[in-house]
């Protein structure tokens, strides 16, 4: 699989990785055993960025645990990628945030720990706190990273303001947020910035949380404790019109003998050179749909047709209005 250089630190990967929040986290009862098995499948397809977070283990560390006994065998191969920026204590989970440079030492140690590494590969700052100038987070890491417990720094959700002071203190070398066919707002301001600045871009749900797949259904038809019972674009009225697009895009992807999962991410592929997407996924099947998307070429018509289908991205806002990010 074709290698992608993220900033200009040094920090390169393949140009498909794989996100691991589903696996603990938000999609329904954690599978640990399905999900260790799928990163190892991850790592034999040509897969070495692996992401993970504090929150994704609601505080446990179980989803940093189930990702470093998984690449345990190949940990020196691949980039392990983890976030803090969450207070764990708030209710509910996701509500409260804490970016004090103490906490970011806390963290990253039980990161380390829980991991079984001796450094983080790419540490991001899960969510901006409004509470910590951004420029002491941003040395908190440049401190980390001179200790050699880092080695490069990203910011997740971060905008363009945020973006520019946090790289004027250490250099930034990825950005982490939402893009995809269903999600384009960055496409505006952030993607102009980080370019200009030299900082990689990875998408997290690139498959619009799995609608871009051939398997959805509506938000009714999951439990609770799956996202996708509350995400607004599930719902009744933004649902079939999101369901409608994707059936053109389906078409479209037939066409070109591949399904809407490799459409959506070679769609991704195609912004840049610079842009890696982290997929998400149990299911080892899956995974290598998805990573066999790095071998699909889309042309300029390919690319316009897929703009024409959905011109401003998905119907329905990305998240619950107390759970948008604030740039």
């Amino acid at each position: 699989m074709e290698h992608r250089a993220l900033g200009r630190q040094g920090l390169e990967v393949a140009a498909v990785g794989l996100g691991t929040m589903g696996m603990t986290l938000a999609y329904g009862a954690a599978d640990e055993a399905g999900g260790g098995a799928t990163i190892r499948r991850a790592y034999e397809l040509g897969v070495t960025m692996f992401d993970t977070a504090e929150l994704y283990g609601l505080g446990t560390g179980s989803s940093e645990r189930l990702v470093g006994q998984a690449v345990a065998s190949f940990r020196d191969e691949i980039a392990l990628a983890t976030k803090f920026g969450f207070d764990m204590a708030a209710q509910p989970l996701g509500s409260g945030l804490d970016s004090r440079p103490e906490h970011i030492r806390e963290v990253v140690e039980n990161s380390l720990r829980y991991l079984g590494t001796d450094h983080i590969d790419v540490l991001y700052q899960h969510r901006v706190d409004p509470a910590v100038p951004i420029e002491d987070v941003a040395g908190t890491v440049g401190e980390l990273v001179a200790a050699g417990k880092v080695k490069f720094f990203g910011l997740s959700e971060a905008g363009p303001d945020t973006i520019r002071r946090a790289h004027a203190v250490h250099p930034v070398s990825a950005l982490q947020t939402e893009y995809s066919i269903f999600e384009r707002d960055v496409e505006r301001e952030v993607l102009p910035l980080v370019r200009e600045l030299g900082i990689g871009f990875v998408a997290y749900s690139p498959l619009g949380r799995g609608f871009l797949t051939d398997d959805v259904k509506p938000a009714s038809a999951y439990p609770a404790d799956d996202m996708r019972s509350t995400d607004p674009r599930w719902q009744p009225g933004n649902y079939e019109r999101n369901a409608a697009a994707t059936a053109e895009l389906r078409t479209l992807a037939a066409e070109k003998g591949i399904t809407v999962t490799q459409l959506a991410l070679a769609w991704l592929l195609a912004q840049g050179h610079d842009i890696v997407p982290i997929p998400g996924t149990r299911n080892p099947n899956r995974l290598e749909e998805n990573v066999a998307s790095a071998d699909v070429h889309l042309d300029s018509a390919d690319l316009e047709r897929v703009r024409a289908i959905l011109p401003g991205g998905s119907f329905g806002s990305r998240y619950i209005p107390e759970h948008m990010p604030a740039w």
